[in-house]
Protein backbone atom coordinates (compact mmCIF):
# COMPACT_ATOMS: atom_id res chain seq x y z
CA UNK A 1 0.00 0.00 0.00
CA UNK A 2 2.88 2.39 0.70
CA UNK A 3 3.90 1.82 -2.92
CA UNK A 4 0.41 2.90 -4.03
CA UNK A 5 0.71 6.12 -2.03
CA UNK A 6 4.15 6.85 -3.45
CA UNK A 7 2.97 6.11 -6.99
CA UNK A 8 0.15 8.68 -6.73
CA UNK A 9 2.14 11.27 -4.77
CA UNK A 10 2.73 13.61 -7.72
CA UNK A 11 -1.01 14.06 -8.41
CA UNK A 12 -1.96 14.87 -4.81
CA UNK A 13 -2.81 18.35 -3.60
CA UNK A 14 -0.65 20.08 -0.98
CA UNK A 15 -2.95 18.98 1.85
CA UNK A 16 -3.13 15.46 0.47
CA UNK A 17 0.67 15.30 0.27
CA UNK A 18 0.80 16.40 3.91
CA UNK A 19 -1.58 13.55 4.74
CA UNK A 20 0.44 11.07 2.66
CA UNK A 21 3.64 12.05 4.46
CA UNK A 22 1.99 11.50 7.84
CA UNK A 23 0.68 8.09 6.79
CA UNK A 24 4.08 6.99 5.48
CA UNK A 25 5.94 8.29 8.53
CA UNK A 26 4.55 5.55 10.80
CA UNK A 27 3.12 3.20 8.20
CA UNK A 28 0.76 1.34 8.48
CA UNK A 29 -0.18 2.13 12.08
CA UNK A 30 -0.84 5.81 11.30
CA UNK A 31 -3.80 4.86 9.12
CA UNK A 32 -5.56 2.52 11.55
CA UNK A 33 -7.49 5.11 13.61
CA UNK A 34 -10.83 6.67 12.75
CA UNK A 35 -11.00 9.01 9.79
CA UNK A 36 -11.25 11.93 12.23
CA UNK A 37 -8.14 10.80 14.13
CA UNK A 38 -6.16 10.29 10.91
CA UNK A 39 -7.16 13.76 9.71
CA UNK A 40 -6.27 15.43 13.03
CA UNK A 41 -2.88 13.70 13.22
CA UNK A 42 -2.05 14.96 9.73
CA UNK A 43 -3.43 18.44 10.31
CA UNK A 44 -5.95 18.17 7.46
CA UNK A 45 -9.73 17.94 7.15
CA UNK A 46 -11.72 14.70 7.02
CA UNK A 47 -12.88 15.48 3.44
CA UNK A 48 -9.19 15.63 2.46
CA UNK A 49 -8.73 12.09 3.81
CA UNK A 50 -11.82 10.87 1.93
CA UNK A 51 -10.69 12.48 -1.35
CA UNK A 52 -7.16 11.14 -1.14
CA UNK A 53 -8.11 7.50 -0.55
CA UNK A 54 -10.43 7.71 -3.56
CA UNK A 55 -7.54 9.04 -5.64
CA UNK A 56 -5.60 5.98 -4.54
CA UNK A 57 -8.29 3.77 -6.03
CA UNK A 58 -10.39 2.86 -2.98
CA UNK A 59 -14.18 3.18 -2.66
CA UNK A 60 -13.79 5.06 0.60
CA UNK A 61 -11.94 5.19 3.90
CA UNK A 62 -13.34 1.87 5.24
CA UNK A 63 -12.09 0.11 2.08
CA UNK A 64 -8.68 1.77 2.47
CA UNK A 65 -8.47 0.79 6.14
CA UNK A 66 -9.48 -2.80 5.45
CA UNK A 67 -6.53 -3.06 3.07
CA UNK A 68 -4.24 -1.67 5.79
CA UNK A 69 -5.47 -4.29 8.26
CA UNK A 70 -4.85 -7.07 5.71
CA UNK A 71 -1.36 -5.78 5.04
CA UNK A 72 -0.56 -5.45 8.75
CA UNK A 73 -1.75 -9.01 9.35
CA UNK A 74 0.46 -10.27 6.52
CA UNK A 75 3.42 -8.31 7.85
CA UNK A 76 3.35 -9.54 11.43
CA UNK A 77 2.12 -13.08 10.87
CA UNK A 78 4.31 -15.67 12.57
CA UNK A 79 5.59 -18.88 10.91
CA UNK A 80 2.74 -21.04 12.27
CA UNK A 81 -0.05 -18.79 11.00
CA UNK A 82 1.78 -18.40 7.66
CA UNK A 83 1.99 -22.17 7.28
CA UNK A 84 -1.69 -22.64 8.13
CA UNK A 85 -2.71 -19.98 5.58
CA UNK A 86 -0.68 -21.57 2.81
CA UNK A 87 -1.76 -25.11 3.73
CA UNK A 88 -5.44 -24.16 3.57
CA UNK A 89 -5.03 -22.89 0.02
CA UNK A 90 -2.31 -25.24 -1.23
CA UNK A 91 -2.83 -26.50 -4.80
CA UNK A 92 -2.42 -30.15 -5.59
CA UNK A 93 0.85 -29.71 -7.51
CA UNK A 94 4.11 -31.02 -6.08
CA UNK A 95 5.88 -28.69 -3.65
CA UNK A 96 8.76 -28.27 -6.10
CA UNK A 97 6.39 -26.87 -8.70
CA UNK A 98 4.65 -24.63 -6.20
CA UNK A 99 7.97 -23.24 -4.99
CA UNK A 100 9.19 -22.73 -8.55
CA UNK A 101 6.00 -20.89 -9.52
CA UNK A 102 6.14 -18.69 -6.43
CA UNK A 103 9.82 -17.88 -6.95
CA UNK A 104 9.25 -16.88 -10.57
CA UNK A 105 6.29 -14.71 -9.58
CA UNK A 106 8.35 -13.09 -6.82
CA UNK A 107 11.11 -12.34 -9.30
CA UNK A 108 8.70 -10.79 -11.80
CA UNK A 109 6.98 -8.68 -9.15
CA UNK A 110 10.30 -7.50 -7.72
CA UNK A 111 11.76 -6.55 -11.10
CA UNK A 112 8.55 -4.74 -12.05
CA UNK A 113 9.01 -2.42 -9.04
CA UNK A 114 12.81 -2.12 -9.05
CA UNK A 115 14.04 1.00 -10.81
CA UNK A 116 17.32 0.51 -12.69
CA UNK A 117 18.42 3.95 -11.47
CA UNK A 118 17.97 2.76 -7.86
CA UNK A 119 20.03 -0.36 -8.59
CA UNK A 120 22.78 1.58 -10.41
CA UNK A 121 22.88 4.17 -7.64
CA UNK A 122 23.39 1.48 -5.00
CA UNK A 123 26.13 -0.18 -7.06
CA UNK A 124 27.93 3.15 -7.48
CA UNK A 125 27.79 3.81 -3.74
CA UNK A 126 29.25 0.39 -2.93
CA UNK A 127 31.97 0.73 -5.57
CA UNK A 128 33.10 4.16 -4.34
CA UNK A 129 36.49 3.52 -2.71
CA UNK A 130 36.16 6.73 -0.68
CA UNK A 131 33.35 5.14 1.29
CA UNK A 132 33.73 2.41 3.89
CA UNK A 133 31.09 -0.30 3.66
CA UNK A 134 29.35 -1.90 6.65
CA UNK A 135 26.93 -4.83 6.47
CA UNK A 136 24.44 -6.14 9.01
CA UNK A 137 21.59 -8.63 8.96
CA UNK A 138 19.01 -10.07 11.31
CA UNK A 139 18.26 -13.48 12.73
CA UNK A 140 17.60 -15.02 9.30
CA UNK A 141 19.05 -12.41 6.95
CA UNK A 142 22.41 -12.44 8.73
CA UNK A 143 23.39 -15.26 6.37
CA UNK A 144 22.73 -12.95 3.39
CA UNK A 145 24.87 -10.23 4.99
CA UNK A 146 27.66 -12.80 5.46
CA UNK A 147 27.44 -13.85 1.82
CA UNK A 148 27.51 -10.27 0.55
CA UNK A 149 30.40 -9.40 2.88
CA UNK A 150 32.53 -12.36 1.74
CA UNK A 151 32.31 -11.22 -1.89
CA UNK A 152 32.72 -7.51 -1.24
CA UNK A 153 35.79 -8.18 0.89
CA UNK A 154 37.44 -9.69 -2.19
CA UNK A 155 36.23 -6.96 -4.54
CA UNK A 156 37.42 -3.94 -2.56
CA UNK A 157 38.97 -2.81 0.71
CA UNK A 158 37.21 -1.04 3.56
CA UNK A 159 34.42 -3.58 4.09
CA UNK A 160 33.23 -4.52 7.61
CA UNK A 161 30.73 -7.15 8.73
CA UNK A 162 28.93 -5.87 11.83
CA UNK A 163 28.61 -8.56 14.52
CA UNK A 164 25.21 -10.03 15.31
CA UNK A 165 25.42 -8.92 18.94
CA UNK A 166 23.65 -5.55 19.01
CA UNK A 167 25.41 -4.53 22.23
CA UNK A 168 28.63 -4.17 20.21
CA UNK A 169 27.08 -1.96 17.50
CA UNK A 170 28.07 1.38 19.08
CA UNK A 171 31.71 0.34 18.61
CA UNK A 172 31.14 0.03 14.85
CA UNK A 173 29.19 3.28 14.65
CA UNK A 174 32.10 5.00 16.40
CA UNK A 175 34.25 4.43 13.28
CA UNK A 176 31.60 5.35 10.72
CA UNK A 177 32.21 8.58 8.81
CA UNK A 178 29.92 10.83 6.82
CA UNK A 179 29.39 9.28 3.38
CA UNK A 180 30.08 5.70 4.49
CA UNK A 181 27.53 3.06 3.50
CA UNK A 182 25.55 0.75 5.76
CA UNK A 183 23.98 -2.21 3.92
CA UNK A 184 21.16 -3.50 6.10
CA UNK A 185 18.87 -6.53 5.69
CA UNK A 186 15.51 -6.41 7.52
CA UNK A 187 12.43 -8.41 6.55
CA UNK A 188 9.26 -9.21 8.50
CA UNK A 189 9.08 -9.60 11.53
CA UNK A 190 11.20 -6.45 11.60
CA UNK A 191 13.83 -6.31 14.32
CA UNK A 192 13.69 -3.26 16.57
CA UNK A 193 17.47 -2.97 16.91
CA UNK A 194 17.81 -2.49 13.15
CA UNK A 195 15.72 0.67 13.21
CA UNK A 196 17.82 2.06 16.07
CA UNK A 197 21.10 1.27 14.29
CA UNK A 198 19.85 2.85 11.06
CA UNK A 199 18.76 6.01 12.85
CA UNK A 200 22.01 6.61 14.71
CA UNK A 201 24.07 5.78 11.61
CA UNK A 202 21.99 8.18 9.50
CA UNK A 203 22.47 10.90 12.12
CA UNK A 204 26.25 10.51 11.59
CA UNK A 205 25.86 11.06 7.84
CA UNK A 206 26.02 7.38 6.88
CA UNK A 207 23.99 6.43 3.79
CA UNK A 208 21.89 3.30 4.11
CA UNK A 209 21.08 0.67 1.50
CA UNK A 210 18.16 -1.44 2.73
CA UNK A 211 17.10 -4.89 1.57
CA UNK A 212 13.54 -5.48 2.79
CA UNK A 213 10.28 -7.10 1.74
CA UNK A 214 7.34 -5.80 -0.25
CA UNK A 215 5.74 -4.30 2.88
CA UNK A 216 8.82 -2.35 3.89
CA UNK A 217 10.87 -2.30 7.09
CA UNK A 218 10.61 0.85 9.26
CA UNK A 219 14.30 1.31 8.36
CA UNK A 220 13.11 2.55 4.95
CA UNK A 221 12.51 5.96 6.52
CA UNK A 222 16.26 6.28 7.10
CA UNK A 223 17.49 4.63 3.89
CA UNK A 224 18.97 6.27 0.80
CA UNK A 225 18.34 3.22 -1.39
CA UNK A 226 15.63 0.62 -0.78
CA UNK A 227 15.26 -2.79 -2.43
CA UNK A 228 11.66 -3.97 -1.85
CA UNK A 229 11.75 -7.66 -2.64
CA UNK A 230 8.83 -10.09 -2.74
CA UNK A 231 9.52 -12.90 -0.29
CA UNK A 232 6.31 -14.88 0.30
CA UNK A 233 6.49 -18.63 -0.28
CA UNK A 234 4.21 -21.66 0.26
CA UNK A 235 5.94 -22.32 3.56
CA UNK A 236 6.09 -21.30 7.20
CA UNK A 237 9.21 -19.33 6.19
CA UNK A 238 9.72 -16.45 3.83
CA UNK A 239 11.93 -16.97 0.79
CA UNK A 240 15.38 -15.37 0.43
CA UNK A 241 15.86 -16.47 -3.18
CA UNK A 242 15.09 -13.11 -4.80
CA UNK A 243 17.05 -11.20 -2.16
CA UNK A 244 20.05 -13.35 -3.05
CA UNK A 245 19.38 -12.68 -6.74
CA UNK A 246 19.55 -8.92 -6.12
CA UNK A 247 22.70 -9.31 -4.00
CA UNK A 248 24.49 -11.34 -6.67
CA UNK A 249 23.49 -8.86 -9.38
CA UNK A 250 24.96 -6.06 -7.26
CA UNK A 251 28.15 -8.08 -6.70
CA UNK A 252 28.66 -8.34 -10.45
CA UNK A 253 27.83 -4.68 -11.04
CA UNK A 254 30.31 -3.53 -8.41
CA UNK A 255 33.19 -5.79 -9.40
CA UNK A 256 32.78 -4.91 -13.07
CA UNK A 257 32.91 -1.19 -12.35
CA UNK A 258 36.23 -1.46 -10.45
CA UNK A 259 37.61 -4.56 -12.14
CA UNK A 260 41.26 -3.46 -12.24
CA UNK A 261 41.44 -3.20 -8.46
CA UNK A 262 39.35 -6.33 -7.99
CA UNK A 263 41.56 -8.38 -10.33
CA UNK A 264 44.69 -7.36 -8.39
CA UNK A 265 43.05 -8.26 -5.10
CA UNK A 266 41.94 -11.62 -6.50
CA UNK A 267 45.49 -12.42 -7.68
CA UNK A 268 46.88 -11.61 -4.25
CA UNK A 269 44.17 -13.66 -2.57
CA UNK A 270 44.84 -16.66 -4.82
CA UNK A 271 48.53 -16.52 -3.88
CA UNK A 272 47.54 -16.48 -0.22
CA UNK A 273 45.28 -19.48 -0.79
CA UNK A 274 48.19 -21.30 -2.42
CA UNK A 275 50.54 -20.51 0.44
CA UNK A 276 48.05 -21.76 3.02
CA UNK A 277 47.00 -24.75 0.89
CA UNK A 278 43.39 -24.00 1.57
CA UNK A 279 42.13 -25.64 -1.61
CA UNK A 280 43.09 -28.94 -3.16
CA UNK A 281 45.27 -28.58 -6.24
CA UNK A 282 44.15 -30.28 -9.45
CA UNK A 283 46.04 -33.48 -10.25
Amino acid sequence: MSDVINAHYSVLTRAEKQLAATLLDNYPVSGLGSITTVAENAGVSTPTVARMVQKLGFRGFPDFQQRLHQELEATISNPISKHDRWAANAPGAHILNRFADTTINNLRATLAQLETAEFDGAAAMIADRKRNIYLVGGRITGALADYFFTHLQVIRSGVTRIAANSSSWPHYVLDMRKGDVLILFDIRRYEQEMETLARIARDRGVEIILFTDQWGSPVAKSARRVFRIHIEAPSAWDSSVIILFAVEALIEAVQSSIWDETRDRMKTLENLFDSTRLFRRPL
